[in-house]
């Protein structure tokens, strides 16, 4: 190999993208929290400005995390609300939930969870079955290839939300935690 072959190769090396993912390194403090919480309580009645800033910064981080899942999502060939409702089915402590509750824990009609149950299982990533003591009901569980697949999801999700978070202040990062706080009425 000549000398010009390896100073290409390095050349070419140096600019690929590197696998590593900064962490954030500054851990979070609890006391800022709890300070920008109380804050944005205050704030929301006398200073809507200031609350609203917290707000503001809070949903970009959602928006932004959102936006990661549903890309990593596609890239699996599952579009956003399937792999919602796989998450769900997962999510559930027994790891299978009725059609009609899928639908409220997507916020979607029964109608309509009903067709996505349906394009899971021709995809094989979810089996129906009838309930036990009430054969109207139907439940839905998830495959092997179901759960490999949502766990490959998440691997991906992760890699992309790390580098997104590792890109956030520690300011825009606590700020963002104490209005999630806030509307779910967590307290530290």
């Amino acid at each position: 190999m000549t000398s010009a072959t390896k100073t290409s190769r390095a050349l070419i090396k140096s600019r690929e993208p590197k696998l590593e993912v900064p962490v954030a390194s500054q851990p979070l403090s609890v006391d800022r929290i709890r300070r920008k919480s109380d804050a944005s309580r205050k704030a929301r009645d006398s200073n809507k400005h200031l609350y609203f800033i917290g707000v503001a910064e809070a949903r970009y981080v959602l928006r932004k995390v959102f936006r990661i899942v549903e890309e990593q999502a596609k890239k699996f060939g599952i579009d956003p609300l399937a792999h919602q409702a796989l998450i769900q089915i997962y999510g559930c402590p027994d790891m299978e939930l009725q059609v009609n509750q899928v639908a409220s824990r997507l916020d979607i009609t029964p109608a309509f969870s009903s067709s996505l149950v349906k394009l899971l299982v021709e995809k094989e990533l979810v089996v129906r079955r009838r309930g036990d003591q009430d054969q109207r009901t139907t439940y839905v569980a998830m495959t092997d290839l179901g759960r490999d697949t949502l766990h490959k999801i998440d691997e991906s999700v992760k890699f992309h939300v790390d580098y997104f978070v590792s890109q956030l202040s520690i300011e825009e990062r606590e700020s963002a935690l104490s209005i999630l706080m806030f509307y779910v009425g967590a307290k530290l």
